[in-house]
């Protein structure tokens, strides 16, 4: 059982009439990768800014290991943050960058290279001290940035973006560099991003954000596989979402056609939405589909192939291998336990949450 490090207590944050976060209730574990995901203008960079002390919330308390630090400025808390445009001083070298805060506490000039010298190391930009951080590239900042934070000995790390203005390669090596970093320090991160990839690669908890409220708590895994709602199914990946009728339990009509489903609980002859991912859809021999439709169009993207297909007055999206289907009549068939059943909300201001380990 992981422990309690963080509370946020019903934490709200407005700028005049714009409502940034709404009475956000959240608790971060010892020891584990969280990420806050969303859109821009959801609130993850504000409730990270406010766990870091640079923001103060209009209400609320924010608790570490039981201590309210609501008050306290970012100095006197144990986080430590990465800022997505690095705050490298560019007059310094990569030593002294590095050496910042440990010369503002007064620690000894011996105890401060040997920790420029272990950050470094961690980092893999061994015999760099000298260097200056304008000959770097933005990966060898970025690292930078994240060893200047990691020799002050934070309980947590904070990363905004870190990883944003990097080419795509880059920003794929520096994911699993992150996720080495987090192993071997055994310090919990706070990361914000609004990447579902970057999210899902990274992740032991996300925390799906949307207008200030979180929409979904869990792991990477039921993230994707197990949305709350149509805005996580649709945020995260790329996913079906279809109007049908929960007619009983374990069975579902979809545009007319009755599927198989695991789902149970919701009621008889009930409004729901579907949702259903592309790679999940099988495209079969008509007699053998539970729809039948044309593929309508084609993109090659790489792995797979995406495809449109036409079914009973729909465009449904499907990622497959097999081209045999093109230019014919083909079946739509989906595994039970690959058709996942939400509730309609009543309104659009409703808000599912779902908190999980």
């Amino acid at each position: 059982m992981a422990n309690k490090l963080i509370d946020l207590i019903s934490i709200s944050k407005s700028y005049g009439n714009n409502i940034i976060l709404d009475d956000m209730n959240l608790y971060l574990n010892e020891n584990k990768f969280l990420t806050l995901l969303g859109p821009s203008g959801c609130g993850k960079t504000t409730t990270l800014r406010i766990l870091g002390g640079f923001e103060t919330p209009d209400k609320g308390q924010i608790l570490f290991e039981g201590r309210d630090i609501t008050a306290l400025p970012p100095n006197q808390r144990n986080l430590n943050t990465v800022f997505q445009k690095y705050a490298l001083f560019h007059h310094m070298t990569v030593a002294e960058n590095i050496a910042f805060g440990l010369k503002i506490k007064k620690k000894s000039k011996a105890y401060i290279n040997d920790k420029i010298k272990y950050a470094l190391k961690l980092v893999n930009l061994d015999d760099y001290e000298n260097r200056t951080t304008e000959s770097l590239s933005g990966g060898q900042q970025q690292r930078i940035a994240i060893a200047r934070a990691i020799v002050n000995e934070p309980r947590v790390l904070l990363l905004d973006e870190p990883l944003g203005a990097l080419d795509l390669k880059l920003r794929q090596d520096m994911q699993y560099e992150l996720i080495r970093l987090k192993n071997e320090l055994g310090i919990t991160f706070v990361y914000v991003t609004h990447d579902q990839e970057e999210a899902l690669t990274m992740s032991d908890t996300i925390v799906v954000m949307n207008q200030g409220y979180i929409q979904q708590i869990g792991s990477p895994e039921d993230i994707y596989n197990e949305p709350v709602n149509a805005f996580v199914a649709d945020f995260i990946g790329e996913s079906n979402i279809i109007p049908a009728i929960m007619l009983e339990d374990k069975l579902v009509n979809i545009l007319g056609a009755n599927f198989p489903c695991v789902d149970e609980g919701f009621g008889h002859n009930k409004p729901v939405d579907v949702v259903i991912r592309p790679e999940d859809i099988d495209l079969v021999p008509p007699e053998q589909g539970l729809l039948t439709g044309h593929v309508t169009s084609l993109i090659f993207k790489g792995v797979h192939y995406e495809m449109e297909v036409m079914a009973n007055g729909r465009e449904w999206l499907v990622h497959s291998t097999d081209l045999s289907p093109v230019g014919k009549e083909v079946g739509i068939f989906v595994d039970p336990f690959d058709i996942q059943i939400m509730n309609k909300p009543e309104s659009e201001d409703e808000q599912a949450v779902v908190l999980s380990e």
